[in-house]
């Protein structure tokens, strides 16, 4: 691999409300669908010997509107599981658990549906994304998540998960990984388009 494009889906409700949103499967906005379709002119005449997509709907529209369809769906990319703090807000969650902070504090457990993970759960995740990208020739292209693509930009620089909290990503945006003299490097991070 020599170069790997990462897409952050568009806005939800959820997303523009600050809401925790793992492995609730919302649509984008109407703005979340303009966002994706911003993306297109990044893709547009390029080609991708792999390109992976999270499971969740809000994640494959946006790779369908920015014109990545041949796509694969990769359960790895789903978004980090929030457990009980699904559909929470951070300052809700801090009215009980006073300073909470995800990259720190983590986690409580949820239902069935949204156990909850840990950063190093969602490290051993991004991790195998990153080998997957890793063995192939060309280029990449993954359509996912905000905390997750914060996890996965820090372990491709071998740092620790947590230090994904240094990359902020907000909707709609690109960012790319590459190489400087063989190292791992950020060529790219939280591009806005258009």
């Amino acid at each position: 691999m020599n170069e790997m494009l990462l897409l952050r889906h568009g806005e939800t409700e959820w997303s523009k409300a600050g809401k925790h949103t793992g492995r609730t499967d919302l649509p984008l906005t109407e703005h979340g669908e303009d966002q994706a379709r911003a993306l297109a002119p990044l893709v547009k005449g390029e080609s991708f010997d792999l390109v992976l997509v999270s499971p969740a709907g809000r994640a494959r529209r946006t790779a369908e509107l920015a014109g990545l369809p041949g796509y694969r769906v990769d359960p790895d990319l789903w978004e980090w599981d929030y457990g009980g703090y699904e559909g929470i807000t951070t300052p809700e969650i801090r009215k009980t658990r006073p300073g909470w902070y995800l990259w720190r504090d983590g986690v409580i457990p949820g239902d069935a549906e949204h156990p909850g993970e840990s950063a190093a759960e969602v490290a051993a995740r991004a991790d195998r994304v990153i080998a997957r990208a890793k063995e192939t020739p060309g280029r990449v292209a993954l359509v996912a998540h905000g905390h997750f693509l914060r996890v996965l930009a820090a372990r491709w620089l071998g740092l620790d998960p947590a230090e994904g909290r240094l990359f902020k990503l907000d909707t709609g945006t690109y960012s790319r990984l590459g190489y400087e003299h063989e190292e791992p490097v950020l060529l790219a991070w939280n591009a806005p388009v258009g």
